[in-house]
Order: C-alpha cells, then structure tokens, then sequence
C-alpha cells in the first residue's frame, strides 16, 4: 500500500490513478494523518477492517484522584450543572 498527502495528489493526480487503476492501494494523508483509502473500482465494495478492534486501553491512561471530601456522585452533579 502507498501514502499520498492531498498537496502531492492535487499536484499529480494522474500518477496516483494510474497505479490505483494497475491494482494499487493508497493511504490518503491530511498533515501526517490518515484520512481515505483510495482502492481499485473493483474491490471498492470490500470492507477494510478498522486498524485497532476491541476495547481502547483505559489502564494506560493516567489516574485523577478527587479532590478531598468528593464524592464522584458530588462530582458528577457539578459537571450537570455547568451543562
């Protein structure tokens, strides 16, 4: 698979479709990030799986402690009422 940014796209666009049109998948990148597959007309309708499955990994976030004397019930109805 190929990496294209949308600036080299809008530049050569012609490059990318011919390979795209031989069988070539790329990665469309917007600042280093993906953003689109662009994929041959023929397996468009194939689903590409998401690059990460089942749950996000909360152990590795860091811990908050409340503050003294709160409760998360207490914290909770305070960040209702900024709502």
């Amino acid at each position: 698979m190929k990496t294209i940014s949308v600036g080299d796209l809008r530049q050569n666009p012609t490059r990318m479709l011919d390979d795209v049109e031989s069988g070539e998948v790329y990665t469309l990148t917007r600042h280093n990030r993906e953003v689109a597959r662009i994929v041959p007309a023929e397996s468009s309708a194939r689903v590409i799986p998401p690059k990460r499955t089942g749950r996000p990994a909360v152990s590795s976030l860091p811990r908050t402690r409340l503050p003294k004397g709160m409760t998360m019930e207490g914290l909770l109805d305070e960040l209702k009422g900024e709502w």
